[in-house]
């Protein structure tokens, strides 16, 4: 696997993510005989890259590791021929042909881009949070609220998000709690009123989660808590915390380039399709979380990264290449 990149020549296509996007689409464009360059970025392996088992992606009876499953499909791109290196797009300008992306201290000419840089979670900052990151802590209902059935959770956030993900979670879990630092929800009225009306969900509003406990033990203990108008300091027992309150799509260097929406997550047409104005962008690709706001699953992401590294072999056999 290369790590180094190129100014002379002119690669058939660059990959912007290393999850399980990217990797698909690295593996499709391999085989093809692309040759693609994969840029890691900040975040190689994605949200895999933290996940811990993994029971949902076809294939795999017994479950997987996350960071295995996006090593194995790594692995099977750089089989094929697909380049890697750990750089991350700085700047780029999509309007000139071939693409000359600015990486830093480097920059790589590509006849075509596919964005697949994915969307971070949300965190809450605390140390002991970042320590339970998948051992209790997680950012994903569907892809985690199976390991806590019967056990009693929280989710933190007051948008469609926290409430989507408590709703979710009343399969599994014996009681949710939803924890709010403000008294007013953000989340739409039909949505909050579900929450309300579930039995198994209960309500913490002007409250503030200070510590996540367990480090120690390597698995959410409960939660230390903060009532913002009293100051009363308390503790939740509880064996999971998920977060829901959002995710930040990675796309805000392509602000002005191609169309986003109102939250930066990249539109496209045809599921992978980029767009300026609702006019097609002649090369650009995307595909899996940093255009996907409502799915989010692994098996999608590498869905969609397929469907962007064969449309991008169809354009280049196209225009000549």
């Amino acid at each position: 696997m290369s790590e180094t990149t190129s100014t002379n020549e002119i690669r058939e296509t660059v990959i912007l993510g290393s999850g399980c996007a990217g990797l698909t689409a690295a593996i499709y464009a391999a085989r093809s005989n692309l040759k693609p360059l994969v840029l890691e970025g900040h975040e190689p392996g994605g949200q895999l890259s933290i996940t811990t088992l993994v029971e949902n992606f076809p294939g795999w009876p017994e479950g997987i590791q996350g960071p295995q499953l996006i090593e194995n499909m790594k692995l099977q791109a750089a089989r094929f021929g697909a380049d890697f290196a750990m750089n991350h797009l700085a700047s780029v300008d999509l309007s000139k042909h071939p693409f000359e992306l600015n990486l830093g201290q480097t920059s790589v000419r590509t006849r075509s881009l596919i964005i697949a840089s994915g969307a971070s979670a949300r965190w809450l900052g605390l140390p002991s949070e970042h320590a339970l990151i998948g051992h209790g802590v997680s950012s994903c209902a569907t892809c985690d609220g199976f390991f806590f059935s019967g056990k009693e959770i929280a989710v933190i956030g007051g948008g469609d998000s926290a409430m989507e993900e408590a709703i979710f979670l009343t399969r599994f879990a014996s009681k949710v709690t939803i924890i709010h630092r403000s008294a007013q929800f953000r989340a739409s009225r039909i949505m909050l009123e579900r929450a309300i009306a579930h039995p198994q969900i209960k309500f913490m509003t002007n409250t503030q989660v200070e510590e996540v406990l367990g480090v120690e033990e390597k698995e959410v203990r409960g939660l230390r808590l903060r009532n913002r108008v009293t100051n009363e300091h308390t503790v939740l027992p509880v064996s999971a915390m998920f977060l829901g309150i959002g995710h930040e799509p990675n796309a805000k260097m392509f602000h002005g380039q191609i169309d986003l929406d109102a939250d930066g997550y990249i539109l496209t047409a045809n599921n992978v399709f980029t767009t300026l104005n609702s006019v097609p962008v002649p090369g650009v690709f995307a595909c899996g979380d940093v255009q996907d706001r409502r799915y989010r699953q692994a098996i999608t992401a590498a869905g969609s990264g397929c469907m962007a590294a064969l449309e991008v072999e169809k354009y280049l056999e196209e225009h000549g290449h």
